[in-house]
């Protein structure tokens, strides 16, 4: 599974002209899912980006994180995190996993996450989605459950 996740001021996703999903200060996740994902990703992936210290404390040093500042967090599924751009110029998005394996491990994650004391607020998989944000830092890191560095 692989999550880019970024600091935000705020964050929106739109789908149809209506907004599906708004957040204030916390984090925007893009999440792309692939066929040898698990549960066990997901956990370690809720687990991670719930402690991660990248929220500022009073003297500027990433210190906190998203549950110390009860910051909320928006979940977007985003396939193309496992494009493959080796071979011609139209991405390849074979290592994606096929939606009745994603969808539901998809769902698994927002479960997981909703466990947690923070306000989660989602995207719809496979719609097409308007994603805006003020990402705040900047702050951006890509995560990768199956490189746990």
């Amino acid at each position: 599974m692989r999550i880019v996740l970024q600091r935000v001021a705020y964050a929106q996703v739109v789908i149809d002209e209506k907004i599906q999903g708004s957040i204030q200060q916390g984090l925007l996740l893009l999440v792309g899912i692939e066929d040898a994902d698990t549960t066990e990703d997901a956990d370690w992936l809720v687990g991670k980006i719930t402690q991660l210290r990248i929220f500022p404390d009073d003297e500027g040093k990433m210190n906190h994180s998203v549950l110390d500042l009860h910051g909320e967090i928006l979940i977007v599924s985003q396939f193309t995190l496992f494009a493959q751009t080796k071979k011609g110029n139209r991405p390849s998005f074979i290592k994606a996993a096929r939606p009745e394996k994603a969808i539901p491990l998809y769902e698994y994650l927002i479960a997981a996450f909703k466990k947690t004391p923070l306000r989660i607020e989602t995207g719809i998989f496979g719609a097409d989605m308007k994603v805006s944000l003020l990402n705040d830092g900047p702050v951006t890191i890509l995560m990768d459950s199956k490189n746990k560095e």
